[in-house]
Parts: C-alpha cells; structure tokens; sequence
C-alpha cells in the first residue's frame, strides 16, 4: 500500500472547482485545508507532493501537515507562459525577465520545487486532444534549465507524445500526468530515469459520471492503460498520484483509487511488482523534490 500522494491540490476538493477556488480567494482558508490534511491522515499518507495554486494554500498546508504526521512539499504556484493553459494553478510569464522573477519568488516563499506547465490538459469531449498549444521545445528547455540553475527540481505537467519527449530531454525531474503517449516517449522516460506520475483516476473516476461522453472516457483509459503497461514493460520510474482536488478525484480517497485502479490495468500477477515500483518512485520523490 503506497504511503504517498505525489500530486495533489489542496485548495480544490474534487466536487466543484469553481466553489473551491472562490473559498481562498481572500486567502487559504485553514479549516478547509485541514480537512483535507485529515483525510490523508486517515488513509496513512505521510507524504503529499502538491501541485501548485494561485492563493498560498500550498504553504499553509506543508506549515500545518506536521500537525497530521504528513510531511508536504509545495512549488507555491505553477508556471506557465501567458496565454497558454496554467492560470488555474499559478502565475504566468510573459517574457524570461517575468519567468526569473516568478522562479525568485518561489525560491524566497520557501518553495520545495518548481512546477511549470507545457501544455494543455485532456480534451474529455475529443479523441487525442489537448486543450492549449504545447509550448516550443526551446521554451521548455530553458525553463528547466534556469530552475534548475536555481537550485530547483522541475516537476512538468505534460501531455502528448512529442510533448513529453521535450520535456524529459529538456532535463525534468518528473512527468505529470503524460497522458497520449507511444513507445518512443515512454522509452524516453526509462533512458532517462524521469519519474512518471500518470494519474489514470482522473479519467477512471469519470466512466460512469456521465459528465463526458463514454465512448470518449473509454478510449481515453485504453490509452492510459496502454501507457501504464508499457511503462511496466520499459522499466519507467513510476510513482503514485491521483490529482486530488480534480473533478471527482477527493483528497486520502484519490490516492487510494489510483492505486486500485493500476492494479486493476497489470492484473494480479503484476501486484507486487507494482508496489516495488511505486515504492521506489516514491523514495525518489521524497529526495528529489
């Protein structure tokens, strides 16, 4: 059983983003923060990596997650360039003066990483598709390279082949998400030993919701399971996380959905290869990031 939930996002609560948002808009607020830092308490989850937001709810998180027993690494607010998808989760730049100084001020807020955003996320409507345009692979190289020439590890959210196959090249320490890959981009990661944190309960949790179209929703979980397995077969870097705070994705009980459900796709013969993995990812996030 993994003991970690690699990425999540505090200040959403998986029922209604909007709702979620507009509560910390004045500020984080502690009660609700608290609640979800006591759901991980319940599942054992003594580690949560958290993906970014616009309204400090990550750093008051990791300042009362001790207080559960859990230790919670923040990069304070995602990256992303203006005019490209990431606005829900942190700051844009416009120019790399504007991206410097983010990277500054998440170094002197205390940030544990940098996150930054180089494409959209799944069109649940549409076959293959990702919202937003994937940003030059010269772009996203020296995004890596001046966070890490800060000291800083990089955590990518990242979708579609060509996409993934820049960023690890570009140098990320992690792949989130890395929906609609192949081989190629897979076998990118392994060569590379980039981590992958795939977040299939995404999609999964979604089947029978009937918010999206069914058809779509299944042929998007093919192709997650498709990837999942070939990164088994690879020997990819896997580690564990749900999302939480996505739609239908809640905090302790995501993590515990992911989990079951990559059981499900590698089948029982495959159970205790898969928590070896998970384990070792894991291990490698803690000291990474």
């Amino acid at each position: 059983m993994v003991r970690a939930e690699c990425h999540a996002h505090i200040f959403m609560d998986g029922v209604d983003y909007k709702k979620a948002a507009e509560a910390h808009r004045a500020g984080p607020r502690e009660d609700l923060i608290r609640k979800h830092l006591e759901a991980y308490r319940r599942e054992g989850i003594s580690y949560v990596r958290d993906g970014g937001d616009p309204y400090g709810a990550g750093i008051l998180a990791r300042n009362l997650a001790p207080e559960y027993g859990i230790t919670y690494h923040t990069p304070v607010f995602g990256i992303h360039k203006k005019n490209h998808y990431g606005k829900i989760v942190g700051r844009a730049f416009s120019d790399w003066k504007e991206y410097k100084e983010l990277i500054r001020e998440v170094y002197q807020a205390g940030g544990d990483f940098i996150k930054i955003m180089t494409t959209g996320i799944l069109d649940f409507a549409t076959k293959g598709n990702v919202t937003s345009e994937p940003l030059l692979r010269e772009e996203v190289f020296r995004m890596a390279a001046e966070a890490h020439e800060a000291g800083l590890s990089v955590m990518a959210h990242v979708n579609g082949a060509q996409a993934v196959i820049d960023a690890v090249e570009a140098g990320v320490d992690s792949i989130e998400h890395g929906n609609f890959q192949n081989e190629e981009s897979i076998c990118c990661m392994a060569e590379h030993g980039t981590i992958w944190v795939p977040t299939i309960v995404t999609v999964s949790n979604l089947l029978e919701d009937g918010r999206y179209p069914a058809e779509t929703l299944l042929w998007i979980f093919e192709t997650q399971k498709k990837g999942l397995r070939l990164g088994m077969e690879k020997g990819v870097v896997l580690a564990a996380g749900s999302d939480a705070g996505a739609y239908g994705v809640l905090h302790g009980k995501g993590i515990r959905d992911e989990e079951r459900v990559m059981q499900k796709i590698l089948g029982p013969d495959m159970e205790q290869e898969l928590e070896k993995r998970l384990a070792s990812g894991e291990k490698k996030i803690r000291k990474k990031f």
